[in-house]
């Protein structure tokens, strides 16, 4: 009967049972920190595919000319970005009488950190980005 007593004063294995309520939160924390780091990183890099995509197509003569440079620019620099995969992303080239807009879409959901979308909210998997230039004389 004494140690049934004494149950409430009992101070071993505290540290466990509050690692053991603590320990999710910090891991769900961990995960969050990392998989918005990545969507962060390649939201980043898929908007600076579209500002190289953009500024190598104002020098092109004609509408299709510029779609192709756009294009090209942005394959050619997914060397500076190994997150990104040429396969999955699109690149579109819309123009009217004084602007072009490069517009490029990637589809992230095969990335590493999209694995625990069941578990985390994240964002959309389709990254799109834009940039816009000015056609003619300023």
């Amino acid at each position: 009967m004494s140690r049934i007593r004494n149950f409430h004063r009992a101070t071993e294995g505290t540290a466990a049972i509050e690692f053991a309520m603590l320990a999710p939160v910090l891991v769900a924390m961990l995960l969050g920190v990392v998989c918005y780091g990545g969507y962060f990183w390649l939201s980043h890099s898929v908007q600076q595919s579209a500002n190289d995509g953009a500024r190598a197509a104002i020098s092109g003569l004609t509408s299709a000319e510029r779609a192709t440079l756009a294009q090209s620019s942005v394959t050619a620099g997914l060397v500076h970005y190994p997150v990104l995969d040429a396969s999955k992303m699109t690149v579109q080239v819309v123009e009217d009488a004084e602007r072009m807009r490069v517009t490029v879409v990637y589809d992230a959901s095969a990335t590493p950190f999209f694995l625990f979308r069941n578990i985390l909210p994240m964002p959309s998997s389709q990254i799109s980005s834009a940039a816009v230039v000015r056609l003619g004389g300023y």
